[in-house]
C-alpha cells in the first residue's frame, strides 16, 4: 500500500520531531521559548500560594478542580474565595477586587502561567490518578507570594518523567499522529 501525502507528511513530522529530541537530549536545550524559572507572572489580583497553601495548608485540589474531561484544572469560583473573605481582609484592595467580581457573577480573567501545546494531549486527571503530585509539573507554590514558571514543559521534561515513573514515551501516547 503506498502512503497517503498526508500520512507521509505526518511521518516526516514525527521523524523531525524526533531529531529535534534527540538534539535535545544530546546539548541538554530546553526549549527556545521557555525561560526556566520564568518571570513572575503578574495576575488581575494578587494572590499568595504562600499565605493560602504554604502558612493555611490548603491544597492544590482545595481550590482547583479538573473540567468535566479531566484535561484542564479550573481557577477557583469567586464565590468559594468569598466563603472566607467576606469576613477575612474585607479592608484589602485585592479582596474588595476579587469582591466585586464575585458580586458581579464574573470570573477572574487570571493569566495562565502553564500551557502544553494544542498538538499535545495532556490530562491533569490521569496524571493525579497515577499519583503524580502538582508539584512535580509546577513546582513548590508554597514557596512563593507570585507564581512563575517553575518548571518546563516541554517534550523532553515530559519525556524523562514518563521514563523516571515507567509511563509511556511512544510519539502516539500524547500526540495524534494522523
Amino acid at each position: 500500500m503506498i502512503p497517503t501525502v498526508p500520512r507521509i507528511a505526518s511521518l516526516l513530522t514525527l521523524l523531525l520531531a524526533a531529531a529535534g529530541l534527540a538534539l535535545w537530549a544530546q546539548t541538554g536545550y530546553v526549549s527556545p521559548t521557555e525561560e526556566i524559572p520564568g518571570p513572575p507572572v503578574e495576575q488581575p489580583i494578587a494572590y499568595s500560594h504562600k499565605t493560602h497553601v504554604g502558612t493555611l495548608g490548603l491544597k492544590c485540589s482545595d481550590c482547583h478542580q479538573p473540567d468535566d474531561e479531566g484535561f484542564l484544572m479550573r481557577y477557583p469560583d469567586e464565590q468559594k474565595c468569598m466563603a472566607c473573605h467576606a469576613a477575612i481582609k474585607t479592608d484589602s484592595p485585592e479582596i474588595q477586587k476579587l469582591a466585586a467580581f464575585a458580586a458581579k457573577a464574573e470570573k477572574v480573567p487570571w493569566n495562565q502561567i502553564y500551557r502544553v501545546p494544542d498538538y499535545v494531549w495532556f490530562a491533569h486527571a490521569s496524571h493525579s490518578e497515577a499519583g503524580v503530585e502538582c508539584a512535580a509539573c509546577h513546582g513548590d507554590v508554597a514557596q512563593n507570594d507570585v507564581l512563575f514558571k517553575a518548571k518546563p514543559t516541554n517534550m523532553v521534561s515530559c519525556m524523562e518523567c514518563h521514563a523516571e515513573h515507567n509511563a509511556p514515551n511512544s510519539c502516539d501516547f500524547c500526540h495524534d499522529p494522523g
